[in-house]
């Protein structure tokens, strides 16, 4: 069975989800996750996101 539908929604996201991490600032990474950081929403990525919730 074939996978057709992986990443179909970040397929329509600006540039497949890729962007340079508020946090980090690492760049070209997947900021896929909304966390409220100092009372502002942003998109943090995968690491980022495991950190801030401890």
């Amino acid at each position: 069975m074939s996978k057709a539908h992986r990443g179909t929604g970040i397929r329509e996201l600006p540039n497949q989800g890729k962007a340079t991490c508020p946090v980090c600032k690492r760049e070209s990474v997947k900021c896929l996750y909304e966390v409220e950081v100092e009372g502002a929403k942003m998109n943090v990525c995968k690491q980022c996101n495991a950190k801030l919730k401890k």
